[in-house]
């Protein structure tokens, strides 16, 4: 076989991938970054575990977030 008929027996596959589009996947997206954001900021933040409670306070402080 030469290099035409090679080329010419050749298959090309095109894969899409789902990516979320329209207001739904928008809103959802925010909507989900909004409780990852509360849940770091607020349950982490005011925890009673002395460790992880240090850990977001010094996140906050890297990030300038006014934390007291």
């Amino acid at each position: 076989m030469s290099q035409s008929q090679l080329a010419d027996a050749q298959v090309t596959t095109q894969v899409t991938l789902p990516v979320a589009a329209g207001q739904v996947g928008r809103l959802s997206q925010a909507l989900m970054a909004m409780v990852l954001g509360v849940f770091v900021v607020g349950m982490v933040g005011f925890s009673h575990i002395d460790v992880v409670h240090n850990a977001a306070h010094d996140v906050r402080h890297s990030n300038a977030f006014p934390c007291h």
